[in-house]
């Protein structure tokens, strides 16, 4: 094999068409901040500006997007995706996720107290998806929107699991706020299906009103049934009993079908069941629907 040379050391790789900056809301020193990454393509946007993708766990999520759309908008004519951009909201950290903030952010209230994640730690608090949705609408989406070409009316939430279930409770509180609602995997049994409190106190008048459209999905062995490389292991089975309380697959296919009713439209809501995915591996495929959601290119799209 023949011998190579490192020409030069450079910083970490960079994304073309991307920054990074960390905010919190004013007025309260308590807050802790975010770290918002933030893609814009290359180019003008249209007339309208540019159909925005909004994403929560934003260190997990960013860069799968961002190349998703780069691969897919240059070949639109094969893939239906035009550029856009992808707003994702994290945490000032060099991990995948912040499991204590996100614990609160991404659950609805009124929450609960659990242990530590690890001794010696704080307590895990939950509840505060009211105040996480407060400071995206009324933050960061107006400091945003002074600075970018946006499309108010072509906007996309995206969640996986917590941030699945944050996904539908932005939805139930702020039907309006975006046109299209991506709940991945979503934690709807969560402590004893709070969610389902803000889903009901929904009008029948916001429910007609409702003009967008909601994508649930899951993978696979998000039921009682485990991924291949699982059935073997030591935990097996405590692994089935968890998947069947939860019930990940039904209960958002159930919950497609209910939206359906609600709104009155056979096309409010779709469940899709990502073939070969477990709750985790399903990550990548699900954030390319909130893509070909978002950067749809017809201009019939509905």
């Amino acid at each position: 094999m023949a011998d190579a040379t490192i020409l030069e050391t450079r910083c970490p790789a960079s994304l073309p068409g991307t920054s990074v900056f960390d905010i919190a809301p004013s007025g309260d020193a308590g807050v802790l901040p975010y770290r918002v990454f933030v893609y814009t393509p290359s180019g003008e946007a249209s007339e309208t500006g540019w159909p925005v993708l909004y994403m929560v766990d934003g260190n997990a999520v960013f860069a799968t997007a961002i190349d998703a759309v780069r691969a897919q908008a240059s070949y639109p004519k094969g893939t239906n995706v035009t550029h856009g951009m992808v707003v994702a909201i994290g945490y000032p950290t060099d991990a995948a996720y912040d499991p204590l903030r996100r614990s609160w952010d991404l659950s609805p209230p009124p929450g609960r107290a659990y242990p530590p994640f690890h001794m010696g730690g704080p307590d895990v608090r939950t509840g505060g998806g009211e105040d996480f949705l407060r400071f995206i609408e009324d933050a960061l989406k107006p400091m945003l929107e002074a600075r970018f070409p946006i499309d108010r009316g072509r906007q996309t939430l995206f969640g996986h699991s917590f941030g699945g279930l944050f996904a539908l409770y932005a939805l139930f509180r702020r039907p309006a706020a975006f046109r299209t609602w991506v709940a991945a995997s979503p934690a709807i049994y969560w402590e004893d299906t709070v969610i389902a409190r803000s889903r009901d106190a929904l009008s029948g008048d916001d429910w007609r009103d409702f003009k967008g459209r909601v994508l649930l999905s899951a993978g696979e062995y998000e039921t009682a049934e485990l991924a291949p490389f699982q059935r073997r292991a030591p935990d097996a089975e405590s692994r089935r009993t968890h998947l069947s309380k939860v019930r990940t697959v039904e209960t958002a296919r159930e919950w497609a079908d209910e939206i359906n009713v609600l709104a009155g439209r056979v096309d409010a809501a779709t469940f899709e069941r990502f073939a070969g995915e477990n709750h985790m591996s399903v990550l990548p495929v699900a954030v390319n629907r909130a893509v070909q959601a978002t950067f749809v290119a017809q201009t019939e799209e509905p």
